[in-house]
C-alpha cells in the first residue's frame, strides 16, 4: 500500500516534489507535530519543505540541546522524538544524546545533513562517516543515496527506532540527494508489534506465584503507557504486591499507592536491596535487572534465583543474573493479560508488602517543617536549604506534574520527594548525562502546554544547556527550574572525599548570577540565600509559569558541605 502526497511540486516551481520535501510529508504522515533542529546549509532543502508543513520547526541554541529536547519527546510520548543537524560538528554535539537514547532505550530519529555525495571520502568540508561515529550507538545508521526512496528510509527508521527495545535511529540526507526529485507516493508506516501472551505462559507465572512467599514486581524500561501503569497498579493493589520501580522510573507506580516499595539504584533504600535479594520470585515488567538497579551486578546474581521477565526485547540486553523465564510482551499488552490472572490460593503476602511500604514512606516523608529550615542542619550565611525549596515546591504541586533532571546530587531531592504519580511524569537520563534538565523541561511544557513542569538542575548541570532558556521564551514554553548551587561538580566532589580526602581538584567553580542569567532571556529569575525567601520566591516563580507562560528559574544557593537527603 502507497499513500499519494498531496503536493506533487515545490512551493513557487514548476520542478517536480524534491526528496527533502517527500521527507517532511513522510513526517507528517507519522504524527510528527514539533522537530527541534539547528539549521545548517546541508539540509536547506528540508527547512524549505518544513516551510509549508504544519509542522513546527523549534529552532534550538545548540545540538546537544536540540537532541536531548528529542530525545525527552520520546520519553514522554513514546514515539520517536525528531532532531535535524547538520554535518560534522553538529553531528558531534548531538551525539551525547544519542548514546542516552541506546542506555535508555528512547525512541530517536536524528536527521543529519551531509556533504554532497561525490565529495565523500575526500575530506571535504566537515566530512565524516556517520556509520562509524554512529554505528555502535544507534539502532540503524541510514544513508539517503535514491531520492526516491526518502519516504521509505523514514519509515525504516521510525519502525526502528519504535519497534522491539526502541532506541536511537540516524539518517544521513546528503544534500544534492535531497533536492533531487522523488515520487509522489508516500511509503506507509510500518506497524510496530506489541508481543503477545499465551495462555500457557500465564498458567506458568500464576503457578510461581501461589508458590511464591515473598513475591516483588520490578517496573521499568520502554514501551509504557498510562494505561498499561493503571493496569499494573491495580493488579499489584489487588494481590498486595510490593513494586519496586527501576533508576529514573518512578512513575510506573503512583508515588502514594499501597504497593509502591520505593526505586532500586543510586540512592535507593538499603532495605530495598534487602527484599530484592529476599524475593523468591521477582517479576521484572518492560525492563531487566541492568548494572544500575542490581548494584553493580551484585544483587540477585545467584543461579538458584526465580526471575521471570516480561518484556518486548528478544535479546534481552542488559540482563543480568539467572532467568526462568521470558515472556516476549510490551508491558501494555502483558498488563492487559495480567487483569485476567486469577491467583487464587496464594499466600498471604500483606506483611511483606506492608514492611516496603512502610519502609519507602518512611524514606519519601520532607522532614517536619522542612519549609521553614526547622530541624534541618545549620547551613552557612548566605545559603539555604534545598529541601525546603522542595518542600515549598511539593506544598504547591498538581498531581499530574511533570519533572525532569540530569544527572548530579542535585537528582537526590527530586528522586527522593518529587511525587510522581501518573505516567509518565519523570524525565531523566539513566546513562547519567549532564544538561539534560532545561531541554527535557522545554519539550514537555511543548507538549503537555497544560501540565506543570519541574526541573531540578544542578550549577553545572545547568550551563551545559542553560542557553535553551532563550528557546523556551522564543516559543512559550513555561516551566519551573530550581537550580541547586553549591559550586562545585558535587558528585565528582564526593567521589573525591572518599578515595583521596582533603585534596580537592577540579571539582570547584565560579558562578555567574543565574537569576540575572535567567531574566537576560525574559525568563523570571530570582535568587534564594535563606530559608525565610523561599516561599515568597516559589509563589512567584508559580505565578510567572502559570500567568505568564514563561520560564522561572529559583537560583538557590546552598552550603557546599552540606549532607544530602
Amino acid at each position: 500500500m502507497t499513500v499519494t502526497s498531496p503536493a506533487s511540486a515545490r512551493p513557487g516551481t514548476d520542478r517536480a516534489r524534491s526528496a527533502g520535501h517527500a521527507l517532511v510529508e513522510s513526517l507528517a504522515l507519522h504524527g510528527v507535530r514539533r522537530v527541534f533542529a539547528v539549521p545548517g546549509e546541508s539540509y536547506l532543502d528540508v527547512l524549505d519543505g518544513l516551510h509549508d508543513s504544519d509542522i513546527t520547526t523549534v529552532v534550538c541554541r545548540h545540538e546537544g540541546g536540540a537532541a536531548y529536547m528529542a530525545e525527552a519527546h520520546g520519553k514522554l510520548t513514546g514515539e520517536p522524538g525528531v532532531a535535524l543537524v547538520t554535518r560534522g560538528p553538529g553531528a558531534a554535539n548531538a551525539y551525547v544524546a544519542v548514546h542516552a537514547a541506546w542506555q535508555d532505550a528512547t525512541p530517536l530519529v536524528l536527521f543529519v545533513g551531509l556533504i554532497p555525495s561525490d565529495h565523500r571520502d575526500r575530506e571535504a568540508f566537515q566530512d565524516f562517516d556517520p556509520r562509524a561515529w554512529f554505528g555502535t550507538q544507534a539502532k540503524r545508521v541510514l544513508l539517503l543515496d535514491q531520492p526516491e526512496r526518502a519516504s521509505e528510509l523514514v519509515a525504516e527508521a521510525f519502525f526502528a527506532a519504535r519497534s522491539g527495545r526502541p532506541g536511537p535511529v540516524v539518517v544521513g540526507l546528503p544534500e544534492d540527494i535531497i533536492t533531487r526529485p522523488a515520487p509522489p507516493e508516500l511509503h506507509p508506516v510500518v506497524p510496530v508489534t506489541d508481543g503477545g501472551v499465551a495462555p500457557a505462559e500465564l498458567d506458568a507465572l500464576r503457578e510461581l506465584f501461589v508458590r511464591a512467599e515473598r513475591p516483588l514486581i520490578l517496573a521499568g524500561g520502554p514501551r509504557w503507557t498510562s494505561r498499561a501503569a493503571s493496569r499494573l497498579t491495580a493488579f499489584a493493589e489487588r494481590h498486595r504486591i510490593p513494586v519496586a520501580q527501576d533508576w529514573r522510573a518512578s512513575d510506573r507506580v503512583p508515588f502514594d499507592s499501597p504497593v509502591n516499595a520505593g526505586q532500586l539504584g543510586y540512592g535507593r533504600l538499603d532495605s530495598l536491596a534487602r527484599r530484592v535479594e529476599q524475593a523468591d520470585l521477582l517479576l521484572c515488567v518492560g525492563g531487566v535487572l541492568t548494572d544500575v538497579p542490581s548494584d553493580g551486578y551484585t544483587l540477585r546474581q545467584s543461579p538458584s534465583s526465580t526471575t521471570v521477565v516480561a518484556n518486548i526485547d528478544a535479546t534481552l540486553r542488559g540482563r543480568s543474573g539467572a532467568l526462568t523465564r521470558q515472556i516476549l510482551a510490551a508491558p501494555d499488552t502483558f498488563t492487559e493479560a495480567l487483569t485476567g490472572l486469577d491467583l487464587t490460593g496464594h499466600p498471604d503476602w500483606t506483611q511483606w508488602t506492608a514492611g516496603a511500604r512502610e519502609e519507602q514512606e518512611r524514606h519519601a516523608a520532607l522532614p517536619a517543617a522542612a519549609r521553614t529550615g526547622a530541624g534541618l542542619p545549620a547551613t552557612a550565611p548566605g545559603t539555604a536549604h534545598m529541601t525546603s525549596v522542595v518542600a515549598e515546591v511539593v506544598e504547591r504541586l498538581p498531581d499530574d506534574a511533570v519533572y525532569t533532571f540530569g544527572a548530579g546530587n542535585h537528582c537526590i531531592w527530586a528522586q527522593r520527594y518529587l511525587p510522581t504519580r501518573v505516567f509518565p511524569s519523570q524525565l531523566s537520563m539513566r546513562n547519567g548525562s549532564m544538561g539534560y534538565s532545561v531541554p527535557a523541561a522545554l519539550a514537555a511544557s511543548l507538549e503537555g502546554p497544560g501540565r506543570l513542569t519541574v526541573a531540578v538542575a544542578g550549577d553545572g548541570e545547568f550551563l551545559m544547556n542553560g542557553q535553551e532558556i532563550a528557546t523556551a521564551v522564543q516559543y512559550g514554553a513555561a516551566f519551573l527550574v530550581i537550580l541547586m548551587d553549591n559550586r562545585q561538580y558535587g558528585t565528582i566532589r564526593e567521589h573525591q572525599e572518599r578515595h583521596y580526602p582533603g585534596r580537592i581538584s577540579g571539582t570547584q567553580l565560579a558562578n555567574p548570577d543565574f537569576a540575572a542569567y535567567a531574566r537576560a532571556f525574559g525568563a523570571h529569575g530570582e535568587t534564594v540565600t535563606a530559608d525565610d525567601q523561599v516561599a515568597g520566591a516559589v509563589e512567584r516563580a508559580l505565578k510567572a509559569v502559570a500567568d505568564e507562560r514563561r520560564p522561572a528559574v529559583i537560583h538557590v544557593v546552598v552550603d557546599q558541605n552540606i549532607p544530602l537527603p
